[in-house]
């Protein structure tokens, strides 16, 4: 494990604990207003062409917020599992030590600053929409 000390890796947990309940709650109120409002409804009413993107947009606005939410679970739970696993505050990359600043900004960290900002180079096109 890193040199976080054991006050940090508590205040760390923490955050990550209270993240984790934060985005359960936020998607358990998302797949409640899903209910309430689906792409047939939307587009029962629509009109014209105008319409129907717009009623499109929102099912895509409202299924990217949902994923997002997903992934970041997922990266919140296999922080937890580094943490249990005596791994967390290492780099996955170079196998140093992620500073407490930045986990304490970042709890999901897997990569050192300088390895991030490498890997932000890297793949940074992949991003890249095309058509």
């Amino acid at each position: 494990m890193s040199t976080l000390t054991n006050a940090q890796l508590k205040q760390l947990r923490q955050l990550l604990n209270s993240r984790l309940t934060e985005l359960l709650e936020e998607v358990r109120q998302e797949m409640i207003a899903s209910g309430d409002q689906h792409y047939i409804d939307l587009a029962a009413g629509v009109m014209d062409v105008g319409d129907e993107s717009v009623a499109d947009m929102l099912t895509d606005m409202n299924a990217a917020l949902f994923d997002r939410h997903i992934q970041e679970i997922r990266d919140v739970e296999a922080a937890q599992l580094r943490m249990a696993g005596l791994s967390y505050g290492a780099c996955s990359d170079c196998g140093g030590t992620i500073e407490y600043d930045r986990l304490a900004a970042y709890p999901t960290a897997k990569r050192c600053y300088e390895c991030q900002s490498q890997h932000e180079k890297s793949y940074a096109h992949e991003a890249t929409p095309r058509l």
